[in-house]
């Protein structure tokens, strides 16, 4: 589920649409959270699929820890990568404001946490633009993302979360218990595919 306070927009023709802020959203606000209205696709139902809904799916999903692709119900899926994103993943099953988000600006995510099958070409127009987008990532930046999701779960509890009444709540807790007490970090590397458990890293 995406953020009340956003809505569907035109960004270019090149790059189409995505999701934009109609309020100003602070630094530490949950933006996207996992909730149980998603639709999940196994590898083995992806696989016997008609190649149009599997070429729909892999534009609007991401793969999660388990192998499973997540395909949000609402505008979530038109969330747009950027290399300098405004928004990352975090262990929690949520995406969180790195910084803080003028009315009117677009969304955007880190999809190197993606666990994506194939590599993509980024047309973000970052100065940090990477160029191509890929699973690899992970070894590169994966430490890099983790400390701006741990920098921004500092202020989670500054600023009203409208999003948090729909986390799990084992989730919920093992946050709560992290923010409290500034231990058992739930670090960002879990949520890499199966396969690649051995690089998670304990904060």
């Amino acid at each position: 589920m995406i953020h009340p306070d956003t809505e569907l927009r035109k960004v270019d023709d090149t790059i189409g649409r995505g999701v934009f802020a109609t309020q100003p959203i602070p630094k530490g606000t949950i933006l996207y959270v996992k909730d149980p209205l998603e639709i999940e696709v196994s590898a083995e139902q992806f696989e016997t699929m008609d190649p149009q809904y599997q070429t729909l799916i892999n534009w609007f999903s991401y793969i999660d820890e388990g192998g499973f692709r997540i395909v949000s119900w609402d505008i979530a899926k038109y969330v747009n990568h950027h290399c300098d994103s405004n928004s990352i993943s975090t262990g929690y099953g949520f995406e969180i404001a790195t910084r803080d988000i003028a009315a009117g600006e677009e969304i955007t995510d880190e999809y190197g946490i993606f666990n994506l099958p194939y590599p993509l070409q980024c047309c973000c127009g970052s100065s940090r633009c990477r160029g191509t987008i890929s699973d690899d990532d992970w070894d590169t930046y994966g430490n890099i993302w983790d400390k701006k999701a741990k920098e921004a779960l500092k202020h989670f509890g500054k600023v009203a979360q409208p999003l948090m009444k729909f986390m799990d709540t084992e989730v919920y807790q093992s946050l709560m218990q992290y923010l409290n007490r500034r231990r058992n970090y739930r670090s960002l590397f879990r949520l890499r595919a199966s396969g690649n458990a051995s690089l998670e890293k304990i904060g």
